[in-house]
């Protein structure tokens, strides 16, 4: 299952440099002073549910890192501990030497931070250029290839600093989830699907991942176990249901039906240890199990934790995992598809699918509804990012958008009227490829998060022609 905790290592570094006095040049006391001042106020400002950190304390020179052997502790430290990123802080010049040493050595997502120069002294001296050393520090990345986030020079208790940290710690979610990840495949796809054809062996030469194929025979029996061995759960289910959908005359035939097959997937993942599931959906399900339809079973898991990608769609599985990391797991992706244009907006497009939406993401005002097992219902109002992971001849890249919500026609299914700016160039863009009509939308702007975790996997490229 996906892990939405990010564990950080903090580095406060300064310049290997002989002892100076007190109000001179690039002093060690003003970089010890800053060093204890920032890392403090990190630690207690941004410690979470969702982030902790290990930081040098008892390291180096009076907890700063400064030269090799300081480097090599903190990289054991940060072993041990297993964090997931590390964040560079240059308290006086800082030392590029031990950072890309440290930045080799773990292989993590990295943040370099220059803290704003803002200390002078009426002789004319200042005791640090945290800046200037912030350009060594990253041309040594630059030199040895390793790829780097970075904050602009600024105050730890800015704004400015409080949007980059978080923005960077949702790009680390999404850099520790994306490395090793585990998919099941159940089923195969649609047969006049040629546009999800996926390619196995790349996926997991170039990015690590993993696929755990289920043929339908195992899903069919898995099924009927729970039927006979679950009836507790799926009375819970099937209460949930009735709660919280109007309905057809045809869908309550199928509600203890659809409470099973709930329970067979949330099965398959934890028994399997997946972190997503790409799934066959509307040519065999409705075969294996009378007539039942998964779609409102889709949704229902998302909002269990569960994210599943319809249709066989490989590529949205894995942009789903990408926008649910963004969100630091408290937002739910749904596959929504290009589908018609609006009648009135030139830059509005309807963002449909038949109805395997997350009821969470439904407007106040829209009634949740289930038309033969499908859920219909329009989605809340707000911005959108929308976005796909695609491949071309062994090329992969991810298209970034983002839209907001503006009134339409009511339709059937699940649904959002997004605006783009200019949406016939992003109706030119699927067409020239290597997109299709599906596309995976999440509630907020995660453009640039998407942008930045690009830099981390070079297999992977974001896709810029929109932006000229």
């Amino acid at each position: 299952m996906l892990d939405y905790k990010v564990k950080i290592g903090l580095v406060p570094m300064r310049r290997n440099a002989t002892p100076r006095p007190a109000r001179t040049f690039l002093t060690w006391v003003s970089a010890e002073e800053r060093g204890h001042r920032f890392v403090e106020y990190i630690e207690k400002h941004f410690a979470s549910d969702k982030v902790s950190f290990v930081d040098s304390k008892g390291l180096g020179c009076a907890d700063l890192i400064f030269d090799d052997e300081s480097a090599k502790a903190i990289v054991e430290r940060f072993r041990e501990e297993d964090v997931d990123a590390v964040m560079i802080i240059n308290c006086n010049f800082g030392n590029e030497e031990a950072a890309a040493d440290i930045a080799k050595a773990l292989g993590k997502p990295l943040l370099l931070w220059a803290p704003l120069d803002d200390e002078y002294y009426e002789d004319g001296m200042r005791p640090t250029d945290s800046q200037c050393g912030l350009f060594g520090v990253s041309r040594q990345m630059q030199r040895y290839h390793i790829p780097f986030s970075h904050l602009p020079c600024c105050r730890v208790e800015s704004s400015e600093f409080r949007r980059g940290f978080d923005s960077f710690v949702r790009v680390a979610c999404m850099v520790k989830n994306f490395t090793g990840l585990r998919i099941g495949q159940v089923g195969i796809r649609p047969s006049p699907f040629f546009s999800v054809i996926w390619n196995e062996g790349e996926l997991m030469e170039r990015f690590g991942v993993r696929i755990k194929p289920f043929n339908l025979a195992v899903l069919q029996d898995k099924f009927h176990a729970v039927m006979e061995n679950c009836k507790e759960e799926i009375a819970k289910l099937e209460a949930y249901i009735n709660a919280n959908y109007q309905m057809d005359d045809l869908t309550p035939a199928y509600v203890t039906r659809m409470a099973a097959l709930v329970i067979t997937y949330k099965q398959l993942f934890e028994e399997n240890d997946l972190d997503v599931i790409s799934a066959e959906c509307w040519t065999a399900t409705p075969q294996l199990f009378d007539g039942l339809a998964p779609c409102a079973v889709y949704g229902i898991l998302n909002d269990l934790g569960y994210i599943i990608a319809c249709e066989s769609d490989m590529h949205c599985a894995l942009t789903m995992v990408l926008l649910s990391c963004a969100s630091l797991g408290e937002g739910k992706p749904f596959l929504g598809e290009f589908t018609v244009r609006h009648p009135e907006n030139i830059n509005a497009e309807l963002l449909w699918h038949c109805g395997p939406f997350p009821l969470s993401c439904k407007a106040p005002d829209s009634t949740a509804r289930l038309v033969n097992q499908r859920e219909w219902f329009r989605v809340k109002d707000g911005v959108y990012t929308v976005a796909r992971l695609d491949q071309e001849s062994g090329q992969y890249m991810i298209l970034p958008l983002s839209c907001h919500t503006v009134p339409g026609p009511q339709t059937h299914g699940t649904y959002l009227w997004g605006e783009f700016d200019n949406l016939q160039a992003v109706e030119d863009r699927l067409l020239d490829g290597p997109y299709i009509h599906h596309f995976c939308e999440i509630a907020g702007d995660y453009t640039k998060e998407l942008r930045e975790f690009c830099k981390y996997f070079p297999n992977l490229k974001v896709d810029t022609t929109l932006d000229k």
